[in-house]
């Protein structure tokens, strides 16, 4: 057999390179894509409860500072959620409920008196099967809402009637 030249592969080293990047870049892209979708099942990727999405110092600075400071706060214990009873006045409402519904309370104080929202995206974790008979007491539902919320819907429920939004 006569002797043959070493073959060149044009790019065969190039071609490895590529391969480890490419592998590299999924990677990344799968450890982003769990990343942000470990967020959304938390609720941490959301934006601020006030609402100001602009840049306060301006440039990427600020954005850095900003961003270091809701980092920081969002490092704070999860809330602890609470079981709430609440009877809402129209008991034909409950009847559109289901649970795992997300609803806002709202409390009013009676014919001249005004209306308060006092929970805002609770989730519904019990409804009545039946409101036969209750429509004129309301119905009964329970909320999954954080302690301090649950407090405030037992004091208003006392004096106050409640309805529901649903969200």
């Amino acid at each position: 057999m006569p002797p043959f030249p070493p073959l060149r592969v044009r790019g065969g080293s190039g071609h490895r390179l590529r391969r480890a990047m490419w592998r590299q870049r999924r990677a990344m892209g799968a450890g982003l894509a769990l990343t942000a979708a470990a967020l959304a099942a938390s609720g941490l990727g959301g934006g601020e409860a006030g609402g100001g999405g602009g840049s306060g110092a301006g440039g990427a600075g600020g954005g850095a500072a900003h961003a270091a400071g809701t980092a920081h706060r969002r490092a704070s214990p999860p809330v602890r959620l609470m079981s709430a009873p609440v009877r809402i006045a129209d008991a034909e409402t409950v009847r559109l409920l289901r649970l795992g519904d997300r609803v806002d309370v709202i409390a009013s104080e009676g014919a001249g008196g005004g209306s308060r929202v006092l929970a805002k995206g609770a989730r519904v974790t019990q409804v009545p099967a039946s409101t036969e008979g209750s429509a004129e007491n309301g119905a009964l539902i329970v909320l999954s809402v954080p302690r301090a919320t649950a407090t405030a819907l037992a004091g208003a429920g006392i004096s106050a009637g409640f309805a529901v939004i649903l969200c």
